[in-house]
């Protein structure tokens, strides 16, 4: 079943939506494109920033439900969707992991000119984007890794290495173009392996032994090279996106009792 698929079915899991307060910031990346967002203030000095997978954005299931938990626990909130994604500016075809870069960095500005502290959490391969970004930029303070893209080269060809480029889609979605600038990105990084040792900051990583879009192995490479502070949380049987309402409490309880241990 793929991911589109199983977003489908979930939609239903939505939780009610929490009050929302916004920061009176629009949020650009450095092409100038408008970042969409939604904060969640729960009046916390911490917030916690949800970064997507590829296909997703800011309102699927999985991020509404950890933006729902970490809300409900007291911690203010920041889901955004990646530029070309969801109701942000730009185009899709554009959308790759160092174009990302740019995204979260941008968010990350706005969220510090707030005087927050700030966790990321990234799903997919917004993880991965999470994973480069906290080895150089020691504003995130801690680091969530949701089923983390680690070996881009690998899923590049596991997953579209039969579909052609500018002509073909995503998993046949048509509104997800599989683009050439795409490909070459996931292949030109090959591998975030050797960031897992620059990551100095609390680190949860998060994956499911039934995922079968990023495997699990992508955990377990990088949390060999990931230093002290590391935790690993595995969902026995849960999907891609913990579609399961089981797997789902499981990843959003498990982030919530990680985050009540961790000294940020």
């Amino acid at each position: 079943m793929r991911i589109k698929k199983i977003l489908t079915r979930y939609w239903n899991l939505l939780p009610d939506s929490v009050n929302t307060d916004s920061m009176n910031t629009v949020i650009r990346n450095n092409s100038g494109e408008k970042i969409d967002y939604t904060f969640n203030d729960s009046g916390n000095e911490t917030v916690v920033i949800i970064g997507h997978g590829v296909t997703g954005n800011k309102d699927r299931p999985l991020v509404v439900a950890l933006a729902e938990g970490l809300v409900a626990s007291g911690v203010s909130v920041l889901r955004f969707s990646f530029s070309g994604n969801g109701d942000s500016e730009g185009r899709f075809v554009d959308s790759t992991i160092t174009k990302e870069l740019s995204d979260l960095n941008a968010v990350i500005d706005a969220v510090e000119a707030e005087g927050k502290r700030i966790i990321y959490a990234g799903h997919s391969m917004g993880g991965a984007v999470g994973v480069s970004v906290a080895a150089v930029d020691s504003r995130i303070q801690a680091l969530i890794s949701l089923a983390g893209m680690v070996n881009t080269k690998k899923f590049a060809e596991t997953e579209f290495g039969e579909v052609t480029p500018d002509e073909g889609n995503m998993w046949d979605d048509e509104d997800c173009p599989l683009s050439q600038v795409f490909m070459d990105d996931l292949r030109g990084i090959n591998t975030l392996i050797e960031k897992g040792s620059q990551i100095s900051v609390p680190w949860l990583l998060v994956h499911g032994t039934a995922d079968d879009v990023v495997l699990i192995d992508d955990t377990n490479d990088i949390f060999e090279r990931a230093g002290q502070g590391k935790e690993k949380l595995i969902i026995e049987g849960s999907d891609h996106v913990f579609s399961d309402p089981l797997h789902m409490k499981a990843m959003v309880d498990g982030v919530l009792v990680w985050i009540r241990g961790i000294n940020v």
